[in-house]
This record gives structure tokens, C-alpha cells and sequence, in this order.
């Protein structure tokens, strides 16, 4: 039987955490018991003033996961404080980018150095991370890993091509990770949210926008940041322990995936 860990009992390293999206994901997993490493960039204050509010069980720690050496010197850290190593990561952290799609370059603006800076953030980000949990997962004899995705891959209404392109990326590491790593009880998944409302990368969107999406939905609404983070709880829970490599969509049912 393999081993699986309840929420209550996992150390859970969320990247981009302070805010958007990713706070949400700190609330979700603070809520059902875990302990919680709040990785954070440039969002100093919001990401102390949050584990402010669990002081026992939530650490802010400085990171950019692009720098590798920085992601390691993070997971020693999270592991020094609470005594045991990191248990369950969501790969959250978005490199600059706001989804308006009137700024966004278009087919014939579209640069190499778009595209790159999504590769380096979306898949350079998930692998350091990853490459920093393995020894600890491997140690406890169980991982989880959750990648943030995005429904444009089935449903590109907006083509962000640089976006898409880095998330679609990480889909694919996501399956040969998962392939590579089952045999340490070490799961990876993805979950694919839509435009959800709000976050600050969807705060330039127009309501027009978030309206039509809502209208095309069968729940006729927009999903939630909390909707979407109670769906990632799934992945980290031992519901899930037979489950891997897979992209949940959690868009209210805009996308069948």
C-alpha cells in the first residue's frame, strides 16, 4: 500500500503566493490544516501580513524561482523552520503578465524574448522547484505536485501565444514527470483554471469579457479563485493517491477536457 499523508500532516510550498490566485491557494490548504511555505517575489508585505494570520503553521520566504540556487536555499529554509521536509508543491508563480488582450502581441509582433520569458518563469520555475523537493519527497516516501495550467490550450479565445505556449510546456513536463517520478509515490498533476474572477493578472480584463465567458459556461458564471483552489486541494489529498499525470479543467464547464 503505498503511503499517503492527509492534508492536516503535509508541509504544502505554494510559489506566487502572496496574492491573486495563489493567496486564495494559502487560504485553501491553511483551512484544511496544512502548513504553509508563502512564496513570494517582490510581494513583501502582503506575503507577511497573510502568514501573519497563521503565524504557527505559515512562513513567507523571498524567492524568485527562476533562480535556482534561491529555490533550494528556500526549500532548507522551509525545512529548518518546521522540522520536516516539503510534502506537496503548487507551481503558481506567473511571470509578469497581465491578460489584456488589446496589449498582448499579436502574430506579427509575437518575439522569441516573449515566449522565453514565459519558458523561464512557467517550466524553469516548476523544474527548480521540483528539483528541490525530490530529496525531501523521496526521504517521507511521498510527493504531491500541482502545476497552475490554463483552459486556452483547448479554447485559445484570446490568443496569448507566450502564455499558452509556457503553459503547455509545463502540460507536457507535467505527464513525463509524472511517468518518471511514480515509482517514488510522487504525483504530478495539473490544473487548468479559465479566466477566473478576480485575480491581478485578470484585473485588465473588461467586464464585456468576463460576462460573454460566463454566458458560454453552463453555470453561466466566472469561476472563482477560491473555487479553483478547493478543486487543487483534490490533487494534494489522498483522494487522489491513484491519480497522476492528468489536467483537471476547473472552468464551470466551458472546456471539456
Amino acid at each position: 500500500m503505498h503511503k499517503s499523508i492527509r492534508l492536516d500532516q503535509q508541509l504544502v510550498l505554494i510559489t506566487g503566493a502572496a496574492r491573486g490566485l495563489g493567496e486564495h491557494l494559502v487560504r485553501a490548504f491553511l483551512r484544511e490544516g496544512a502548513s504553509v511555505v508563502i512564496n513570494y517575489r517582490n510581494s513583501a508585505e502582503a506575503a507577511h501580513k497573510l502568514a501573519a494570520e497563521e503565524p504557527v503553521r505559515a512562513l513567507a520566504v523571498q524567492a524568485d524561482v527562476t533562480d535556482r540556487a534561491a529555490v533550494q536555499a528556500m526549500f532548507a529554509q522551509a525545512r529548518q523552520h518546521f522540522g520536516f521536509p516539503v510534502t506537496t508543491v503548487i507551481n503558481n508563480a506567473l511571470p509578469d503578465f497581465s491578460f489584456n488582450g488589446d496589449a498582448r502581441p499579436n502574430a506579427e509582433q509575437l518575439t522569441w524574448e516573449n515566449l522565453n520569458q514565459q519558458f523561464a518563469g512557467v517550466v524553469g520555475g516548476a523544474l527548480n522547484t521540483t528539483q528541490a523537493a525530490l530529496a525531501g519527497m523521496r526521504e517521507v516516501g511521498f510527493g504531491r505536485i500541482v502545476n497552475v495550467g490554463t483552459n486556452l490550450f483547448q479554447n485559445p479565445v484570446v490568443p496569448y501565444h507566450d502564455y499558452t505556449a509556457g503553459k503547455a510546456a509545463l502540460l507536457s513536463l507535467t505527464r513525463t514527470l509524472s511517468q518518471d517520478l511514480g515509482p517514488d509515490n510522487i504525483t504530478v498533476n495539473m490544473v487548468s483554471g479559465g479566466l477566473l474572477r478576480t485575480t491581478d493578472a485578470s484585473a485588465a480584463t473588461p467586464e464585456a469579457v468576463f460576462d460573454f465567458i460566463a454566458a458560454s459556461t453552463p453555470l453561466r458564471r466566472v469561476t472563482t479563485p477560491a473555487e479553483f483552489a478547493d478543486a487543487t486541494l483534490f490533487f494534494a489529498s489522498p483522494w487522489s493517491r491513484s491519480v497522476t499525470g492528468q489536467n483537471l479543467v476547473v472552468d464551470g464547464g466551458l472546456v471539456k477536457n
